[in-house]
């Protein structure tokens, strides 16, 4: 037997056949593995065409181009071709303006070098890739925080949402806005675990933080939560380096953030001689008359998106009728035949004038004066209630009074389905939110807590704004939809 013992060739035996019985774990992981990729694609990229087939039936169907579109791509229009960043026209030639800020024209002005001017539809292809981009980011984020599951959900959950969908169909601020919502909070995230430092994923939160302050001037919000996320996120881990030297990174991506705000804020005061680094409130040029008392008026009795689109909107322009006032405007029947009078001067030539804003400013002293509480808490209360839970049509042919069932039956009972969707979407999130603060935030905490206080910070200013708009709770969403894929996580696999 060349010296092999009988009781070694058993044992050899033995282990072969063993060999040859035992069941390929490799192989199977890899079949398993490849099998689970594929599932997790399919639906992925199923999420996705629905999403793409919901936003072109909005580009067909529900395309606006009117109102702030024309103001930004005349903007872009006269920057790219007269090198004049304005939109208005006098005896003088163009005039510039600060009511915008330069984003939101900057990427008109590259979409219509590279498409035409003025093809807004063009722009809404664009913002439809957008859009599905910040889907994946959504999804991205929600599957480093929560698992697979949760990133299937949350995708599915923005392809699907009509709200988000419907203003790629207007060229506006809001996509570009959420895109850079979305990608803020995936970057910071991807920041934290590569390692604090200066790697290319502080460069993207630098880089989008700014753009997002240069699409709408109360876009500082969000480096005002994502920099002391950041700042907690370096203390948490100071025991590695030094903090500060850990804190320059945190330190340039601010500074980073505020250096494109100079040039905007050295053309203003080379321009129009006034300090302003972002846009004014009142959306009016320097020396533009703001009519004050109108709007102290409008604030002691207005709630609704209508009264937004009817009343304050129109003033200054045309005219304003007295049946478009809800009951809550009057305080007596002295106060109505005041009002009424007022609106009637106005309408004769339908423009603002100083001496009807002391008359609309003496009203509303009169009402500020007589119930304090409904104007300084409840109003402001009841306008962004309206403005988070709304149905939101106000991108779809749904009449502003959708709730008179006598005049749009069908209408009615689809607003109340959108409501109830918008309903579900804000109470998924806050589940969403609840449940994974129960479960405990661990390395995310800093995180969480700034995607909160981002929510809380716009409420809060929110509560400030004159007209109600449901556009302005827009931001909400990607974090709704990166909360509501928690609720359906599997809470033992969510990775660290």
């Amino acid at each position: 037997m060349n010296g092999v013992s009988p009781h070694r060739m058993g044992l050899n035996g033995l282990s072969q056949r063993a060999h040859r019985s035992l069941p390929k774990p490799a192989q199977y992981d890899a079949k398993d593995m490849t099998e689970g990729q594929l599932k997790t694609g399919f639906h992925a990229a199923l999420a996705l065409a629905a999403g793409l087939a919901l936003r072109l039936w909005f580009i067909a169907r529900a395309g606006r181009v009117d109102g702030d579109t024309l103001i930004y791509g005349n903007i872009a229009k006269n920057w790219m071709q007269h090198g004049v960043y304005g939109f208005a026209t006098s005896a003088k030639g163009l005039q510039p303006t600060l009511i915008r800020l330069p984003g939101y024209p900057l990427f008109l002005a590259a979409c219509f070098r590279i498409f035409g001017v003025d093809h807004y539809v063009a722009v809404m292809y664009v913002q439809c890739f957008v859009d599905l981009c910040t889907c994946l980011l959504i999804a991205g984020l929600a599957w480093r925080l929560f698992g697979q599951r949760a990133a299937l959900i949350a995708l599915w959950l923005a392809a699907l949402c009509p709200y988000t969908a419907a203003y790629v169909a207007a060229p506006l601020t809001e996509i570009l806005t959420l895109c850079t919502i979305a990608l803020t909070f995936y970057s910071l995230e991807r920041w934290r675990s590569a390692g604090l430092g200066f790697n290319r994923w502080l460069w993207v939160i630098a880089v989008t933080m700014a753009y997002s302050v240069l699409l709408r001037p109360e876009q500082g919000m969000l480096p005002a939560v994502v920099v002391p996320a950041m700042i907690w996120m370096v203390w948490k881990n100071s025991q590695l380096l030094p903090l500060q030297r850990s804190l320059w990174p945190v330190a340039v991506a601010a500074i980073c953030v505020v250096l494109p705000l100079a040039p905007w804020a050295a053309r203003n005061w080379h321009t129009f001689h006034v300090i302003q680094p972002l846009a004014p409130r009142s959306a009016t040029d320097p020396g533009e008359f703001i009519p004050c008392g109108f709007q102290h008026w409008y604030r002691t009795w207005a709630i609704d998106f209508a009264s937004t689109e009817q009343v304050y909107w129109n003033y200054d322009s045309t005219d304003l009728r007295l049946g478009d006032l809800p009951t809550r405007a009057f305080n007596s029947e002295e106060q109505y035949e005041a009002t009424a009078a007022l609106l009637s001067d106005y309408n004769q030539k339908d423009n603002a004038t100083r001496s009807l804003d002391d008359r609309f400013e003496s009203i509303a002293e009169q009402r500020i004066h007589a119930n304090p509480i409904r104007y300084y808490i409840g109003l402001p209360i009841a306008r962004l209630t309206n403005m988070l839970f709304r149905p939101r049509t106000e991108m779809m042919q749904i009449g502003l009074d959708w709730w008179n069932w006598h005049e749009y039956r069908s209408q009615t009972l689809l607003a109340y389905g959108m409501a109830a969707l918008n309903f579900s979407y804000f109470a998924l999130g806050a589940i969403g939110l609840w449940l994974w603060w129960r479960a405990g935030w661990g390395m995310h905490e800093a995180l969480a807590a700034a995607m909160t206080a981002f929510v809380v910070l716009r409420c809060a200013l929110l509560l400030t704004l004159d007209n109600s708009e449901p556009r302005y709770t827009l931001e909400f969403f990607p974090l709704l939809f990166v909360w509501g894929g928690y609720v359906f996580a599997r809470r033992t696999k969510i990775p660290g």
